[in-house]
C-alpha cells in the first residue's frame, strides 16, 4: 500500500492528504481493503508514507467524511464501503425526441400551489429548498463589514447608490472570474437583485412575448416561472444527468424551428440534476449558438460550489463576439439574505443597463461592500473550503440514507459538489403524491413536477442537503422512503 509522498506536486495538484486518500479509496475499490477491514493505525500511516500526524489525521477523517471508513472507540479505523454504491446510476435522456413549445405553459400555477402549501403547513424538516443551513454562512463577518463601512460612512444611507454597483464590489467580482477563464473589466459588470433578476433581464433584452427559449429539461421552476411571466415559450432540451444539456438534441431543434431566440444552461451543478458540462461540450454550445445569432444565457449560480480545487472554465470564458449573456449570485455561496446577483450581458450589455434602470433602478451597496470586502480577502476561499466539506459530509449521508430507506430500484447520481440530490423513484411513483403525504406529516421535499411541463420527471424527488445531517433529517429520510415504497 506504499505511495511515495516526497515527489514535488505539481501546483495545481491537490493537497497531499487527500492524494492519499484517493489512493486508499482506490485500493478500497478495488477490493484491496475489503468492507470491515482495519485502516493502517496512524502510526503506520506516517512511517509508510513518510508524513506527520496532522497529516495521517486528515487522510483518515476525509477517507471517514467521504464514507469509506469509520471511526471506533479505542480501535482505529476501519474500511466501509458507502451503500449508495448498490444504487444504479440514472439512465441518459434520448438526444431525438418530439419538440412542442406549445405545451410548456401553466408551469406559473402549479409552482404557485406548490409555494403556498409548504408556507401554509406546519413544516418540521425542510428538504424542498436549495441552499444550506444559516450556521454555513459568515454571518457575523459580513455584519461587521457592513457595521465598519456604515461608521465610516453614514451617507451610505442617504446618498444615491451607483447605478451599475459598487466598483469594489464588482472589482472583486470580475476578479474572481479570472480563475473561471474570464476577462471582464468592472465596467462589464451590472449589480442585480439575485440571478432571477438577471436572467429576467437577460431574456427580455434578446426575446420578445412569443419567442421560443431552449432550456434544459427537467430544470430550475423559477426559469419556467420567468419565461411564463414574460409571455416566452420554453422548449425543454433532454439534458444528462452527468454532462448536462445535450448538444446533439439542441442542434436537432434548431433545424425544427426558427424562432428560438436563446438557450438558457446550468453548466456546473444544474439544477436539479447536478451535472457538470465538459469543456469539449461547453465550446461547442458556444460556437453553435453563435453560428445560429441565438444569445446563450449563462446561469452561474452553483460553480463554487464544486468539491474541486481549480474552477472550471465557465461558458462565457469562449465568447469571442460578446453572444454569451453571463448571470450570477451569492445567494447559494455566501449570504442568501443579501440576493446579491450580476450579470455581464455582451453585446446586449448597455440594453441591459437600460432595462435594469428601467425596472428596479439601482441597488443598495452596504451589502455590496460588506460582500466585496469579504470576498477580496483570503476570508472567503477559506468559507468556500468549509462549506464545500460540510456539503459533501452531509450529500454523502443523504445518499447513503436514501440507499438504506427508499424502495429497490431507486436511482440517483451522486454530484461532485452542491445542495440537493436529485432522486428517481422506481414502478413510475408519482412524485406529487410522495409531497403531499409527506407535507401533511411535515416534511417538505420539491416533486419533479415542477422542474419540467412535461410527465417526464413526475417520479423524481429533489432533495436537499443543506441542512447538518441529524437524527430529524435521517428520520424524514426514512420516512419519505416508507411514503414511496407504498405508493
Amino acid at each position: 500500500m506504499h505511495m511515495p509522498s516526497h515527489m514535488p506536486p505539481s501546483p495545481s495538484a491537490p493537497p497531499l492528504y487527500r492524494r492519499l486518500a484517493a489512493h486508499y479509496r482506490g485500493a478500497i475499490e478495488a477490493g484491496s481493503l475489503a468492507q470491515g477491514e482495519r485502516m493502517p493505525s496512524l502510526r503506520s500511516l506516517m512511517r509508510l508514507h513518510d508524513i506527520s500526524l496532522s497529516t495521517a489525521l486528515q487522510l483518515c477523517r476525509t477517507l471517514e467524511s467521504d464514507g469509506w471508513a469509520e471511526a471506533r472507540d479505542r480501535s482505529g479505523y476501519f474500511v466501509r464501503k458507502p451503500q449508495r454504491l448498490q444504487m444504479m446510476p440514472m439512465g441518459e435522456p434520448a438526444a431525438s425526441t418530439s419538440f412542442d413549445p406549445a405545451q410548456y405553459v401553466g408551469i406559473h400555477a402549479r409552482v404557485s400551489d406548490f409555494v403556498a402549501r409548504r408556507r401554509a403547513a406546519d413544516v418540521k424538516v425542510n428538504l424542498s429548498t436549495a441552499r444550506a443551513a444559516p450556521q454555513l454562512y459568515p454571518a457575523e463577518a459580513l455584519r461587521s463589514n457592513m457595521a465598519r463601512a456604515l461608521r465610516l460612512r453614514p451617507e451610505l444611507l442617504s446618498g444615491a447608490p451607483p447605478l451599475r454597483g459598487d466598483l469594489n464590489f464588482r472589482t472583486a467580482l470580475a476578479k474572481r472570474a479570472v480563475s473561471s477563464g474570464m476577462t471582464l473589466s468592472p465596467e462589464e459588470v451590472l449589480v442585480t437583485n439575485g440571478c432571477i433578476e438577471a436572467l429576467n433581464l437577460a431574456l427580455r433584452a434578446v426575446a420578445q412575448p412569443g419567442d421560443t427559449i431552449a432550456v434544459e429539461s427537467p430544470t430550475f421552476y423559477g426559469l419556467l416561472q420567468v419565461l411564463e411571466s414574460l409571455g416566452l415559450r420554453a422548449l425543454e432540451i433532454p439534458t444528462s444527468p452527468q454532462t448536462g444539456l445535450s448538444v446533439e438534441a439542441l442542434e436537432l431543434a434548431f433545424q425544427a424551428y426558427d424562432d428560438i431566440k436563446a438557450v438558457v444552461v446550468i453548466p456546473h451543478l444544474q439544477n436539479p440534476l447536478g451535472s457538470v458540462m465538459p469543456d469539449a461540450h461547453k465550446e461547442r454550445l458556444v460556437r453553435l449558438c453563435e453560428s445560429r445569432r441565438v444569445a446563450l444565457v449563462e446561469d452561474d449560480t452553483y460553480t463554487e460550489l464544486l468539491d474541486v480545487d481549480t474552477m472550471p472554465r465557465a461558458i462565457k470564458s469562449w465568447d469571442r463576439g460578446g453572444n454569451v449573456i453571463h448571470c450570477a449570485s451569492l445567494h447559494k455561496i455566501l449570504a442568501p439574505g443579501l440576493r446579491l446577483g450580476w450579470i455581464s450581458a455582451g453585446r446586449w450589455q448597455a440594453r441591459v443597463e437600460m432595462l435594469k434602470y428601467t425596472l428596479s433602478r439601482h441597488n443598495e451597496v452596504l451589502s455590496q461592500i460588506g460582500a466585496g470586502e469579504f470576498m477580496g480577502s483570503g476570508a472567503y476561499d477559506r468559507h468556500l473550503r468549509r462549506l464545500r466539506a460540510a456539503l459533501r459530509v452531509q450529500r454523502e449521508r443523504t445518499a447513503e440514507a436514501i440507499a438504506r430507506y427508499f424502495p429497490a430500484g431507486t436511482r440517483l447520481n451522486l454530484p461532485n459538489g452542491g445542495l440537493q440530490l436529485w432522486v428517481e423513484l422506481p414502478g413510475m411513483c408519482s412524485s406529487a403524491d410522495v409531497f403531499d403525504v409527506a407535507l401533511r406529516e411535515g416534511i417538505a421535499v420539491a416533486p419533479g413536477l415542477l422542474f419540467s411541463n412535461s410527465q417526464r420527471t413526475n417520479h423524481f424527488l429533489r432533495i436537499n442537503c443543506g441542512w447538518p445531517y441529524d437524527d430529524a433529517v435521517d428520520n424524514a429520510i426514512r420516512r419519505l422512503g416508507r411514503i414511496a415504497s407504498t405508493l
